[in-house]
C-alpha cells in the first residue's frame, strides 16, 4: 500500500478536499488528508499525506507557513476577497509610504478577529453557513503570529503585493481588510498563493497531472516532514524491540532534544524526544 508524503501545487477552483479526492482514486488509498486548508480561489503549497504517513498530518499544520497574496485598496466585500459581494467602494489616494507606515500595527502576537466565511463552529455551526444566509454572528479574537509582512510591487492592475511569515490561524483575508481598514479606504484579497508548508516550498510541489502520471514516485518518505531534527538509529536489537513496542529506550550520548529514530535496517520508526539520555516516543510510524 502506498504511504508518504506529496506536495501538490493545488490549482485555482479545487478545494483542499477535491485534491484528496483526487488523490485517493489516483493512489486507491482511502486514508489521504490534507495539512492546512487552502481556499478554493488560492493556489500553492499543499501538503497531502498518504496511507501510515497520515499519522503526521498534525505536526505539519501547526508549522508557520508563508503566503503571496495581492491586496486591492477601495472595495470592502463580504468574503474579505473580491470574489465576495461588494459591501462599499472608495476612491484611494494612498501612497506607498502611507500603506508602508501601517504594516508594523500587523506584524508580531496580534489578535485577528475570524472571517464569517470560514469553516469556524460556533455553537456547532460553520460560520460560512451561517453567512450564507444572511447570519452574522460575533467572534472571538484570535492571538496569532505575523513574523514576516513585506511590501511587494503592484501587479499590472494595480493591486499591491504582499509577503506573509505567519503562524496556524492566520487569514490572509482578513489581513488584506483589516490593513485596508486601518487606512480608511477599505481593502481586499485579490489573490492568494501559498509558497510554504510544513517547511516544504513552491518549487517542491507538483501538479494533481504530475500525480496521475508518475504515481506512487512522487510520494516522499514521512521522514521528510522531520528534517529539521538530528537522526538516531538504534544499534542493538532489543532496544529496537523495546521501541516497536511503545516503550523509552537508552539514547546513548545523545543530548536533549527531538530526533527521528531509526531501526537497524534503516527504517523509519519513531519522531522521539531525548530527556536525560533516554528517547521516548513523540509519535510512533512503523506499521503494525
Amino acid at each position: 500500500m502506498p504511504d508518504g508524503i506529496i506536495v501538490i501545487n493545488k490549482p485555482q477552483d479545487w478545494t483542499s478536499m477535491d485534491v484528496c479526492a483526487k488523490l485517493r482514486g489516483i493512489y486507491h488509498e482511502k486514508r489521504v488528508g490534507h495539512a492546512g486548508t487552502l481556499d478554493p480561489m488560492a493556489t500553492g503549497v499543499l501538503p497531502v499525506f498518504v496511507g501510515q504517513a497520515t499519522k503526521a498530518v498534525s505536526f505539519a499544520e501547526d508549522g508557520k507557513k508563508e503566503y503571496r497574496a495581492s491586496l486591492r485598496l477601495g472595495v470592502v466585500t463580504d468574503t474579505q476577497d473580491v470574489w465576495g459581494t461588494v459591501l462599499s467602494e472608495s476612491p484611494v489616494s494612498v501612497s506607498e509610504d502611507e500603506l508602508r507606515a501601517v504594516l508594523p500595527r500587523f506584524t508580531g502576537e496580534i489578535e485577528q478577529i475570524p472571517p464569517m466565511y470560514s469553516a469556524i463552529k460556533i455553537q456547532g455551526k460553520k460560520l460560512y453557513d451561517l453567512a450564507r444566509k444572511g447570519i452574522e454572528v460575533e467572534r472571538r479574537p484570535r492571538r496569532i503570529t505575523i513574523e514576516e509582512l513585506e511590501l511587494l510591487p503592484r501587479d499590472e492592475g494595480g493591486d499591491w503585493g504582499l509577503r506573509v511569515v505567519c503562524s496556524k490561524g492566520t487569514y490572509i483575508r482578513t489581513l488584506c481588510h483589516d490593513i485596508g481598514a486601518a487606512l480608511g479606504c477599505g481593502g481586499a484579497m485579490s489573490a492568494l498563493t501559498r509558497t510554504m508548508a510544513a517547511g516544504f516550498t513552491l518549487d517542491e510541489a507538483v501538479t494533481i497531472d504530475d500525480a496521475q502520471e508518475r504515481g506512487e514516485a512522487l510520494l516522499r518518505a514521512v521522514d521528510s516532514l522531520f528534517r529539521q531534527y538530528p537522526a538516531y538509529r538504534i544499534e542493538y536489537a532489543e532496544a529496537e524491540r523495546r521501541c516497536r513496542c511503545g516503550n523509552p529506550i537508552r539514547g546513548f550520548h545523545l543530548k536533549d532534544g527531538v530526533y527521528r529514530v531509526y531501526g537497524q535496517d534503516g527504517a523509519f520508526l519513531a519522531l522521539s524526544r531525548c530527556e536525560d539520555g533516554m528517547l521516548t516516543s513523540i509519535k510512533n510510524f512503523f506499521g503494525g
